[in-house]
């Protein structure tokens, strides 16, 4: 009979849902029993073979089964939601007695460290800080400066230029003519120009493009002695207050006087090792007053005033003050290298 089945499916599903570990399973028995073609389904539809008389009373007893099934389908869900909920709280559950994680945070590239360190120090002794293009000219980049046109610092292939008149700029320079030109003729001037230039070079101690820091003062009655004492100081704040300086006579097409600038080798403590050549000294960077040719070109008499230029790489000095033996380490993103700073 219809009712015996009726029954038999309630008690089917109960224990099938007994047995039920998962969502899908208690799906799976609903469409089973109650979808389209389910079971009850099934038994609804063979209604219309019975009796007007039996009718009534089996139609009843299906929907009062649907009623119960629903219950033991919906009750079964509750309860496997609930444990999926409390195993993914378990899982997460954070110990909080443990001490906190720090993250991992990034630091400043060495380079750029050194830089801030060599700006600040100038802007103790009142200096301001001016940049300027990397793609320049070749009027700011040589002309300006008392280059003359058959100076080897114009080959092509020491230089890289875009055109006859354009290239990437191999040094800040370019920023002294400008920053003069920008200027009241003669009116005093105190900068640093720290920034890319870019030369055709590719070796341990070259790279085609690098860092230097430019300076330069033009006012009236500077004298060399007043660019000896502010780079010793400069030197000494970047190297420790026991660096040792010395000056060395050089050429450069636009300073008159012009020097190399030493410091004692930060190994050895100029006492000589391989570092130094075992001379004790270490080249750091190039200075001069500077020629009366570029104040002229750039607007300024030099009968009235005159001043002092220097420039140093900043590869350089971070080689020596971090005891660096290869700039290409700087450029190669190998973070067992950067890692150290």
């Amino acid at each position: 009979m219809i009712t015996d089945r009726i029954e038999e499916i309630k008690a089917a599903v109960n224990e099938q849902l007994k047995k039920s570990s998962a969502l899908q399973d208690v799906q799976d028995i609903r469409v089973k029993y109650l979808g389209k073609k389910g079971e009850l389904t099934s038994l609804m539809k063979s209604l219309k073979d019975l009796s007007a008389e039996e009718r009534p009373k089996v139609g009843q007893a299906v929907n009062s089964a649907r009623e119960v099934i629903e219950g033991y389908l919906n009750t079964k869900t509750e309860e496997l939601k609930a444990a999926v909920l409390a195993a993914k709280i378990e899982s997460e559950r954070i110990d909080i007695t443990l001490p906190g994680r720090q993250p991992i945070t990034g630091h400043e590239h060495p380079l750029h460290k050194i830089r801030r360190e060599m700006e600040q120090a100038f802007l103790h002794m009142g200096f301001s800080i001016v940049e300027g293009p990397e793609i320049e000219d070749d009027y700011y980049n040589f002309q300006c400066l008392n280059f003359p046109d058959d100076h080897p610092a114009r080959d092509m292939q020491d230089s890289m230029y875009i055109t006859d008149k354009i290239l990437l700029r191999t040094h800040t320079s370019p920023m002294q003519a400008r920053t003069l030109q920008a200027h009241e003729p003669n009116e005093p001037v105190k900068v640093i120009v720290p920034g890319k230039v870019y030369r055709w070079d590719y070796d341990a101690t070259h790279s085609p493009v690098f860092h230097q820091m430019e300076g330069l003062i033009v006012d009236e009655h500077i004298r060399f002695s007043d660019l000896k004492g502010m780079l010793e100081d400069f030197l000494r704040e970047i190297f420790g207050p026991q660096t040792k300086v010395r000056f060395r006579a050089s050429f450069f097409p636009f300073t008159e006087p012009s020097a190399e600038v030493d410091i004692s080798c930060v190994m050895c403590g100029g006492e000589g090792c391989r570092v130094c050549s075992h001379t004790g000294w270490l080249e750091i960077l190039g200075c001069g007053m500077v020629h009366p040719n570029v104040l002229r070109l750039n607007g300024y008499d030099p009968d009235k005033v005159n001043g002092f230029a220097f420039g140093m790489g900043v590869e350089r000095i971070a080689m020596l003050k971090y005891g660096i033996d290869d700039l290409r380490l700087f450029y190669e993103n190998d973070m067992r290298f950067l890692n150290q700073f």
